[in-house]
């Protein structure tokens, strides 16, 4: 699965980002986070496999002085977005604050496109009305979330601009009448290596990227400092690539790794609360440009809802994963945390659990030993007469439940995909089947091939095959 890039929708409240988001989801989307204390949520939504929309309505804590300030917020989705939506009120004039975002986004150089929503109101106000805001024809859209006015062209207009097209250089007829493509398969290790031996290229890899994802104050500096110092050697270190995000590349046994630091924290008075105090916008970035993500967790402190929704993102990202218990040295005796981890993150049976010290070093250079081999799964490929004989003992062991006179019937699996590994069934009356057999058959395929911290995904399909 190659990475998602992020759309984010910016503006400031009730001009109907969410609602938009819903729209351009086609549901209403499940909240991604939330913890006591704040006083909104943060959503995002994968949008056909094409893209990452996020809603940064819920990224602020309003009733915090510092964090209400929207100008940090609309700084931190122009750093980690690559096409900015400028979300109005099409019905109120555009204010101050209105004018400040607009040229703030404007000025970044990326794609931005202004969207006058809630168009199918009566009130709603020419568009001569926004002109000082500095936006072209071309990159302003009049949409409803409600009604879904604009929201096919718009969509459109944004995968044309994702796939690199100029948006000046081509109609508005023409991006939609590319809307309906089909996204082309990722491409596997395989691929990369023969690409990277040819030419210009020849013997160069890719690096393994590797981000250090968890709460403010789990040691993820510490730990991005220790690996700096700690490996062979030191190909290079850019500070500042994107605000607040720290990049260094190592070697690791002839393999170039570059670790993503997402600390991402504000002034030290203001980390009381979790999610608002550090960038999601930044961390969701990393989380998409890597390959392997650490799950940092502080051993001496207990662990939050906010640790298994930044896992649950690990995995829907399709990444390989570790957990991280941090800060070992400070604690008598680990297992009772361990135990408590086993439990509280039973969905990650398969995400290997390290325990280190940045202050001693120990299990440092482990995370990399780690990294290297979950890269590997990540690109495992197996045999289709493999994976037959794998589902027909799956089926024999449990056969499928359904209705009482209508039960699915399952023929063959084929792996489409790595990085994560995909998995499609064929079969019949797969609609009926329940979401547990697909934990079972992904068990029965662990069974034999690991898959160590690589989350695996299954699709089921009809099969048009009558006999």
């Amino acid at each position: 699965m190659k990475k998602l890039p992020i759309v984010a929708l910016i503006g400031q409240t009730n001009a109907g980002k969410s609602s938009l988001l819903n729209r351009l989801a086609r549901r209403n989307i499940a909240i991604v986070a939330r913890e006591a204390g704040t006083t909104r949520d943060n959503v995002m939504a994968r949008i056909d496999d094409r893209f990452l929309l996020i809603d940064t309505a819920g990224l602020k804590d309003p009733e915090d002085d510092f964090e209400a300030n929207i100008q940090d917020q609309i700084n931190d989705a122009i750093d980690a977005a690559d096409v900015i939506l400028l979300t109005l009120d099409s019905s109120k004039y555009p204010d101050q604050r209105d004018t400040a975002i607009a040229r703030s986004a404007l000025k970044s150089k990326k794609p931005v496109l202004l969207l006058l929503n809630k168009s199918d109101l009566g009130e709603s106000l020419p568009e001569v009305e926004f002109i000082n805001l500095g936006f072209k024809d071309a990159e302003t859209f009049r949409v409803s979330a409600t009604t879904g006015q604009g929201i096919k062209e718009l969509k459109a207009t944004i995968l044309g601009l994702l796939r690199g097209g100029e948006h000046s250089a081509r109609s508005r007829s023409e991006l939609f009448a590319t809307n309906g493509e089909q996204p082309k398969r990722s491409s596997t290790h395989n691929d990369r290596l023969e690409q990277a031996g040819s030419g210009e290229n020849a013997g160069y890899a890719p690096p393994l990227k590797l981000a250090l994802i968890g709460r403010p104050n789990v040691g993820k500096s510490s730990l991005f400092n220790r690996l700096g110092q700690k490996q062979q050697a030191l190909v290079s270190s850019r500070q500042g690539t994107t605000r607040d995000v720290n990049r260094v590349e190592v070697r690791y046994h002839k393999r170039t790794i570059e670790i993503l630091d997402t600390a991402g924290l504000r002034r030290p008075g203001k980390r009381e609360v979790g999610i608002e105090k550090f960038s999601a916008l930044r961390t969701l970035a990393a989380i998409e440009e890597s390959d392997v993500s650490a799950l940092l967790i502080d051993a001496t402190e207990p662990h939050a809802k906010l640790d298994q929704s930044l896992a649950g993102q690990i995995v829907e990202a399709g990444k390989g994963i570790i957990v991280v218990l941090t800060k070992v040295d400070l604690i008598d005796d680990p297992d009772p945390i361990i135990a408590e981890l086993e439990r509280d993150f039973n969905f990650l049976p398969y995400a290997p659990v390290l325990l280190t010290s940045s202050e001693t070093g120990a299990n440092i250079t482990q995370l990399f030993q780690l990294a290297t081999e979950i890269d590997v799964t990540r690109h495992q490929e197996i045999k289709t007469s493999e994976l037959n004989k794998i589902l027909n003992e799956a089926i024999l062991e449990h056969t499928p439940a359904g209705l009482k006179n209508t039960k699915p019937k399952l023929k063959y699996m084929v792996q489409t995909d790595t990085c994560p590994p995909w998995f499609v069934v064929y079969g019949r009356d797969t609609q009926l089947l329940h979401w547990s057999y697909k934990r079972f058959l992904e068990r029965k395929i662990r069974e034999k091939y690991p898959f160590v911290g690589t989350p695996i995904c299954f699709s089921f399909r009809e099969d048009s095959n009558k006999k």
